[in-house]
């Protein structure tokens, strides 16, 4: 089983600022996240599958 990512470890894979996952949670966007205690956990192969069907490609 893989170890669940950190809101570090996804800033981190999708590039973007950790502020900007906070904002895409209180809208109700981004990948999903659950809360353990008072921290943020994501399973890597659902924020795998958020990038896969949020993504454009570009040429």
């Amino acid at each position: 089983m893989r170890n669940l990512w950190t809101l570090d470890d996804v800033a981190a894979y999708l590039g973007v600022p950790r502020n900007t996952l906070y904002q895409w949670r209180s809208r109700g966007a981004g990948p999903p996240a659950r809360r353990i205690g008072k921290h943020l956990r994501y399973k890597p192969s659902e924020v795998e599958a958020w990038f896969d069907a949020h993504t454009t490609e570009v040429s």
